[in-house]
């Protein structure tokens, strides 16, 4: 059964290491792609959105091998082939490929990529820019096909921040002919890693980790090897797992340079949270006895990955509290299957009002995307009884076995 059975109610304490970053891994798999011979990629997960990028590689010709966390890719019998449709249509960062293709061999055809259901994420805005780097595209129902001579280094104004079309537009400019400007470039960790990663293949790129990206195209890359940071989406999972049940955990590796919106909004919220060398010690205390607000926004902000899981902190937190989306339109869709489970929210627009001091009580819940799927389970934990939650998959995209780090943090669950 492609589900998950949690026994709540019990406090956690243990420890557990945290993953390999999913969001810096996919578009440090797809910057492979520009260079001619193999890198190894160290700390890659074993998720399902990794598998499916490795599968596009492989369907373009590269050689990729997997030994535990480290995976090869050589991309020296690189083709134009079809991509599997079945990978592409369930994987959004599939659509990255296109500006590397387009840097390596020139042309790329594809169908439109898919992905989560939490907002539209148009890919139009990828297409613009990518015309004004020369490239001509033809666009129809089925998919796009896009074809360039040379790319060429350009300008690029983009009319609000995107993580993907900055993603999309560095691995197009990197071996461009000219200078290309990037602004206002997201400043996402994750971006930073692409940056570092291509950086230390030859790249020439200024400005990384601020919103103004500058660019000089070289000629050719060179193969590397390179460390994925680790996961802060996971860390800040299993973090509010222990402010909602109690508790003492242990998140080796957790990626604290990355985590200061979450971690001090965990603080004010009543974590108590040790530093330690090789990762951070948390305490899951009496919530604080007032009313909080938290608005997600883009790098260095509070992350929208990170809401869900938070929605559910402020749902046992003895006052509640409210969070407004302002990254994705479709975000909520978790507020109707905690409220399965005794939860008291209400959505207007993009603010979501929680009713705090809930006692959830376990329940039969549906995971509808990645994220979500997580604060099911999180809340579960904290819930009486015992609750599951389906569509695994949905989790399994982002959590290399989200089942074994719970129970070493101490937690009853199982797969259902």
């Amino acid at each position: 059964m492609d589900a998950i059975r949690i026994y709540g109610g019990n406090c956690l304490d243990g420890q557990t290491t945290i993953q390999g970053s999913k969001n810096a891994s996919l578009p440090i798999l797809a910057a492979t792609l520009l260079i001619n011979g193999t890198c190894e990629i160290e700390n890659c997960p074993n998720i399902s959105d990794v598998y499916h990028m490795q599968r596009l590689l492989e369907s373009l010709g590269c050689i990729v091998e997997r030994e535990g966390t480290l995976v090869r890719v050589n991309t020296e019998g690189l083709s134009e082939c079809d991509m599997p449709s079945d990978s592409v249509g369930v994987m959004r960062s599939s659509v990255m490929l296109v500006g590397a293709l387009l840097a390596r061999t020139g042309s790329v055809c594809m169908e439109y990529p898919g992905g989560c259901v939490i907002g539209a994420r148009p890919i139009d805005l990828h297409m613009r820019f990518l015309r004004q780097m020369g490239v001509v595209i033809e666009e129809n129902e089925a998919g796009l096909c896009a074809e360039v001579t040379r790319l060429k280094g350009a300008t690029l104004k983009l009319p609000f921040v995107s993580v993907g079309a900055t993603e999309n537009l560095i691995l197009a400019a990197v071996m461009a002919d000219g200078v290309t400007v990037i602004e206002p470039a997201a400043r996402e960790p994750e971006i930073q890693a692409l940056c570092e990663f291509l950086q230390y293949a030859g790249a020439q790129i200024e400005g990384s980790g601020t919103d103004r990206l500058v660019i000089h195209g070289v000629e050719r890359l060179a193969p590397v090897r390179y460390r994925v940071p680790s996961d802060r989406i996971v860390a800040g999972t299993y973090l509010s797992a222990c402010m909602c049940t109690g508790g003492r955990i242990f998140l080796r590796g957790a990626p604290v340079d990355h985590m200061e919106s979450v971690l001090s909004q965990a603080v004010m919220m009543g974590a108590a949270i040790e530093y330690e060398p090789d990762g951070i010690l948390v305490t899951g205390k009496d919530h604080e006895s007032i009313r909080h607000t938290v608005t997600t926004g883009c790098y260095p902000a509070f992350p929208t990955d990170m809401q869900s899981p938070f929605m559910v902190v402020m749902t046992v937190s003895e006052h509640g509290g409210c969070i407004e989306e302002t990254v994705f339109e479709n975000r909520f869709r978790i507020v109707p299957e905690l409220c399965k489970m005794g939860a008291d929210i209400t959505v207007h627009g993009n603010v979501a009002h929680v009713g705090g001091n809930s006692r959830l009580h376990g329940a039969i819940v549906h995971a509808a995307e990645l994220r979500g799927g997580a604060a099911l389970v999180v809340a579960a934990l904290a819930a009486e009884g015992t609750s599951i939650v389906t569509n695994r998959h949905y989790i399994d995209r982002g959590y290399e076995d989200i089942v074994l780090s719970l129970r070493e943090l101490g937690a009853d669950v199982e797969l259902a």
